[in-house]
Parts: C-alpha cells; structure tokens; sequence
C-alpha cells in the first residue's frame, strides 16, 4: 500500500474510532497537498467522494461554513453530483442563508430515478418541503411587489384586459420561480415572426367566440344527428403511410380511437357533411378563417374514444390559432398546451396557438366531441394574411388542423 493510500485509510480509522477533529484535519491536508486517492487522482469521482467525506466531517463537528467550503471543492469536480447539491444546499439552510431555496431548487432537479437510502430520503422530503414554502413565499413577496407598482400613472384597463395583465403577471411569476416551463411556438412548416405566443389566447383578442358559444345547442344538435347519419363520412382522423416515420402517431396512425367528421378540409367543403349540419356551417362563415387553396379553412367534428391519448405535437402553421367547442365532454377529460392544462366545459370554446407543444387525453368510459375550427391569428393585418394565404398556397402543401 503507498503512502498516499495509506493516509486515507488512517482517516478513515480516526473517524471510526470517534476522533473526528483529527480525521478531519488530516483529509483536509491530504486533499488540499494534492495527494492522489486511489482509484481517482485528484479530480475523478473518488477525489469528489473524499471532499464530501471532509465536508460530512465538518458538519458533524458543527462547522457548517468550513463544510461548504468542501463541498464548494466537490462541486467544482463534479457540478450535478447530487449529493454534493443536497449536502449544499443542507448547509445553506442550517446558516440561513438566503440562497437555500436556490440551492434546493438545483438539488432536487438532479434527484436520480429509482429508490433512495432511508437517510437521504428523509433530507431530500425535508428538502421539498422547505423549497415548497420558500417558493410560495417568494411568490407572494413578488405579487406584492407587482400589485405595488402595476398601473401606476396609467389609466385603468377593461375588466377583461385586467384579467390578461393579471395572467400574464402570474405566469411570469411562475416562470421566474420555475414553476413552469416556457414554451414557444415551433411550426413544423410556416413561421411568421413577430407574432405573439401564446398558449391560449384571450377572449378580448377573439370576441367571435361569443358567437360558437351562442349556437352551441344547435351545433351540438347537428352533430348528434351527423354520428348517427349512415351518410356520415366517419374517419381516422391520423392517415399516414407506412413508409412515412409515424413516431409518436403509430398507435393513432388510421385508428377509429381519434375520427373526425369534416366539414372543411383543406380550404374545400365536405359537402356530404357539411349539407347535414347547415347551422354550424353559416355559424363557420362568419368567423375570420384563413382562406388557402389547399390548406385552409378547416373544420371537423373531432371524437376521441374512451383511454384515449393525443401524443404531444406542434401544428405546421402559426399564422393561425385553432379553435374548440366542447360538445359532449364527460368530467375528466382534458386539454395541455405548453405550461396550461384545462379541462374541456361544454359549450365553452377557446382558442390556442396550435404549433405550440399541446396533447389532449379521454381517460373516461365516454366518447368526448370536439368542435375544431381555424382561424387567423389576431396579429396579422389584413394585408398580411393575403400575403401568407398567396405564399403558402405557392408552397402547394396541403395544410390541416
């Protein structure tokens, strides 16, 4: 056994035998003149082990800033070893120092899948808990904060406008304490910049809606009547073939579980459909669809089986948000796009920005219906959506919901 070996080994039995001033100075020496640990050098992960066996030792002799400056040493070496995050961010919250919930928050980022030792489980519960009250209380300090300042000198905004502001408000809180994630859109096709993002836009930037909502009895009529027509065009909704790369889409791909019965497809009208249900129709061409040959306007009867899933995915085109009415929608099922999940209400519609990650699921023993529409993004002025309506017409893809 070399020397170097040996002097860790005559740590190991100063900590064994309860001397835990000694060991620790001699660990500290050893790792500080650079002797190499078997197995590691000095920088691989038997050296990290040693700084948070130091680091360990210091705690336990009540020296939590000379046990930080260990781990500062292991974490240089490694910066994602977990347990050198959850030794650090211990330590801040034994001294109170302002950056615990910080050092928390990294610490439990990094825990790893599968079960923990019964020890560290316990620190990393205490460790979610004290985050979880240190991220609600930042929360609060930065609405007050807000609340403060917000509107100051400026007229008072629409009852409507307020409620935006307020959510914007409110996710910009949440993405500062990482509550959520941020998305953005990502159009597989067509990207128009300078266009806003948004999961889900709100009701004063698409004021049409009123009017889905105010025909929904005789939408939902019409499409009742539509399912159990024999002259109904019923399809998988995912039509793929086989040589494309079907990824997520494969268990969807000409399946019955996602069907739609379109009334406009591709800018051109089903008219086995759409003759069936006249009222939906006329309600369709009032509302500011993108008209494209080949690609738009769109619209269909969207049934999703029971225990079925929608895989996350992005739309091709941002120029244009997607719209549902909810039709027949048993308690449970539900809709995400980006960092906001809802569950669908019957007779309330929406619009969202589809080229945003969004997924849907039916966990429920009950067929849900959806009404899905297109329509023009709000940003685009007239002249622009002629301009992209000629462009993505020349493109000569097919475009769809």
């Amino acid at each position: 056994m070399n020397a170097g070996i040996s002097a860790f080994v005559e740590v190991d039995r100063l900590a064994a035998a309860g001397n835990l001033p000694a060991a620790a100075q001699a660990l500290e020496q050893l790792l500080t003149s650079g002797v190499p640990v078997e197995g590691g050098g000095t920088d691989g992960p038997a050296a990290v082990a040693q700084w948070l066996k130091l680091a360990g030792l210091r705690r336990a002799l009540r020296q939590p800033h000379r046990a930080l400056e260990a781990v500062h040493y292991a974490l240089i070496l490694a910066p994602l070893d977990f347990m050198a995050l959850v030794m650090r961010a211990g330590l801040l919250e034994r001294i109170g120092d302002a950056q615990a919930g910080t050092a928390w928050g990294e610490a439990l980022a990094q825990v790893p899948d599968g079960p923990l030792p019964a020890p560290l489980e316990a620190a990393v519960a205490a460790g979610r808990a004290f985050h979880a009250d240190w991220l609600e209380k930042r929360g609060e300090r930065l609405e007050q904060v807000a609340q403060a300042a917000e509107g100051e000198g400026a007229p008072a905004p629409s009852a409507e406008v307020a409620a935006d502001n307020g959510w914007r408000l409110a996710r910009f809180r949440d993405n500062i304490l990482r509550k959520t994630r941020v998305y953005h859109s990502e159009p597989t096709h067509f990207h128009y910049p300078g266009l806003v993002e948004r999961e889900f836009h709100p009701r004063h930037a698409t004021p049409w809606l009123a009017e889905v909502e105010a025909g929904f009895e005789e939408i939902r009529a019409e499409m009742l009547a539509l399912i159990q027509s024999e002259r109904a065009e019923l399809e998988p909704y995912i039509q793929y073939e086989d040589r494309e790369n079907l990824a997520q889409w494969r268990p969807l791909n000409r399946s019955r579980d996602w069907s739609a019965i379109h009334l406009l497809r591709h800018g051109a009208e089903v008219s086995r459909n759409a003759a069936q249900a006249p009222r939906t129709m006329e309600i369709l061409s009032r509302l500011p669809q993108p008209v494209v040959p080949g690609a738009s306007p769109n619209a269909m009867f969207s049934l999703l089986a029971p225990h079925t899933a929608i895989p996350p995915h992005v739309g091709v085109d941002n120029t244009r948000l997607v719209c549902h009415l909810p039709l027949v929608v048993p308690p449970g099922c539900w809709f995400r796009v980006g960092a906001e999940t809802r569950e669908w209400r019957e007779g309330e519609a929406f619009a969202f920005d589809d080229t945003i990650e969004h997924e849907a699921m039916n966990p429920t023993d009950v067929l849900r219906v959806v009404l899905i529409f297109d329509v023009w993004h709000p940003d685009l002025a007239p002249g622009e959506r002629a301009a992209v309506a000629a462009t993505i017409a020349a493109t000569g893809r097919e475009g769809g919901l």
